[in-house]
């Protein structure tokens, strides 16, 4: 494309791609840690449990307890934040997917189904990480910890996501009538294809998930730091 288009043809779609991440990845992050801690405190608030953890909020100059850092959450709780907020960020980035691909109605529920679990891979396996990290005193909560823990999340992440988008891929362009359900689509590729047509294409998936990961995540922990820290000053200018 370059070559024949000119590298701007790289770019086609971009106002699209920038109005898709910008309403997916507001829902999908923004949300993530408020569901995290408000599952395990709804299922628990009876018995208190989670003052400990209240005292750890407070205990941050926003308020909340921070993506990554050491929490009472369990892995239930994370699993079902990161599948919750995925499903919801796409349900209302779906207008904005249909404009950027001109993909046809029909695409809604394999589209949420793999968002929500790509997000939910990505933000859990990025939380673990970190939080695994910070623990064990590896390293502090500065960006090389942010760098690694969105490589180790861009690697899940594509192990993951490979087969969801293979399957995907091919239930979206297959004829009307191929396939009853996307869960079809899948069992036909295994029975005749085997269990390596999964993960067809898994390097370029690797090397686009990767540098996303690695790009959104060390961003959005520099924001969030920089964002804390105009509050904090605007909360004690003196």
């Amino acid at each position: 494309m370059a070559r024949t288009e000119g590298p701007r043809s790289l770019y086609n779609g971009l106002v699209a791609g920038l109005q898709r991440q910008m309403s997916f990845a507001s829902v999908r992050i923004g949300l993530y840690d408020s569901v995290k801690h408000s599952t395990p405190r709804a299922l628990s608030a009876r018995n208190g449990v989670f003052g400990e953890e209240r005292q750890k909020m407070s205990a941050s100059p926003s308020g909340h307890c921070l993506l990554g850092s050491s929490t009472d959450a369990g892995i239930g709780s994370r699993l079902l934040a990161g599948s919750t907020t995925g499903a919801l960020a796409v349900a209302v980035a779906q207008p904005t997917d249909v404009v950027k691909t001109l993909l046809p109605s029909v695409g809604t529920s394999p589209n949420i189904a793999r968002n929500a679990i790509v997000n939910c891979t990505e933000l859990v396996t990025y939380d673990l990480i970190k939080d695994a990290l910070l623990k064990a005193n590896l390293m502090t909560d500065d960006l090389p910890c942010h760098f690694t823990s969105a490589f180790g999340a861009g690697f899940c992440t594509t192990i993951i996501a490979s087969p969801v988008d293979v399957v995907k891929t091919r239930y979206m362009n297959s004829a009307l009538g191929q396939y009853s359900s996307a869960g079809h689509c899948a069992l036909t590729m295994l029975q005749k294809e085997g269990p390596r047509a999964f993960y067809k294409g898994f390097m370029p998936s690797f090397l686009r998930l990767g540098s996303w990961n690695v790009v959104m995540f060390v961003t959005y922990e520099q924001l969030k730091r920089a964002l804390m820290a105009a509050c904090t000053s605007r909360e004690a200018p003196f």
